[in-house]
């Protein structure tokens, strides 16, 4: 018979761990890694007494995007990917950053996947689904390092120097910026760690004596804060 065990460190953790899954996939797909210098914006604005010109926009450059402004658009910017291909994105490095934060971030989904059953099914073949959770949680959180160290080290290439001056180098930024999706995938792997932590604790909560009374007394849907 199926039990519904929710507490409130299982909960935070299944929350928390959707939460992570989302974050670092909405950074990996996002322009937003390198702000880059500012450029002329060559349209033009009427006026009533002259013309004048827009504000410098700020192109954007991801792993493997690339947000950028056209004469012809008269709102907005044009964001789409830059490579047709693998062996199109800027550098070796962030074809490594890619690899390994995809592997991360996979790992990640199908953790956030498994914890939403965690409420009903709480072990498989005898083994603690949270422990196995928390386990690929710690193994998507390294896997994410490794993509982040690997990220600066991409920045010598052509791409990121035409973004970003002559001045840019691996681990130097030059004239550009970090833009709000690194500090996302940054903030995502501290979170993914500390996933890996509340797992341990959810095990602990859904699994104590006072769960173990309540499953005694016949009841199926167990709630303890």
């Amino acid at each position: 018979m199926c039990h519904v065990i929710v507490t409130c460190r299982s909960m935070l953790w299944t929350l928390l761990s959707i939460v992570v899954a989302f974050a670092e996939l909405i950074a990996f797909m996002s322009a937003d890694w390198l702000v880059g210098r500012p450029k002329a914006n060559n349209t033009p604005v009427l006026s009533n007494r002259s013309n004048t010109w827009k504000d410098p926009y700020y192109p954007k450059l991801g792993i493997y995007s690339r947000c950028i402004k056209l004469p012809t658009l008269k709102r907005g910017s044009l964001c789409g990917p830059y490579a047709e291909s693998f062996n199109e994105i800027a550098s070796g490095f962030w074809q490594a950053t890619a690899i390994f934060l995809a592997t991360g971030i996979l790992i990640l989904c199908a953790v956030a996947f498994v914890s939403v059953f965690t409420m009903c099914v709480q072990s498989i073949l005898k083994k603690s689904i949270f422990n196995i959770c928390g386990l690929l949680q710690g193994i998507a959180g390294l896997f994410l390092i490794l993509g982040l160290i690997l990220y600066p080290a991409g920045w010598g290439s052509q791409k990121v120097v035409d973004y970003c001056g002559p001045d840019v180098s691996p681990y130097q930024l030059g004239a550009c910026s970090l833009g709000w999706a690194f500090y996302t995938a940054v903030g995502g792997t501290v979170l993914t760690f500390l996933c890996a932590v509340l797992s341990a604790q959810a095990e602990i909560a859904t699994s104590s004596d006072k769960v173990q009374e309540e499953i005694e007394e016949g009841k199926n849907l167990i709630c303890l804060l």
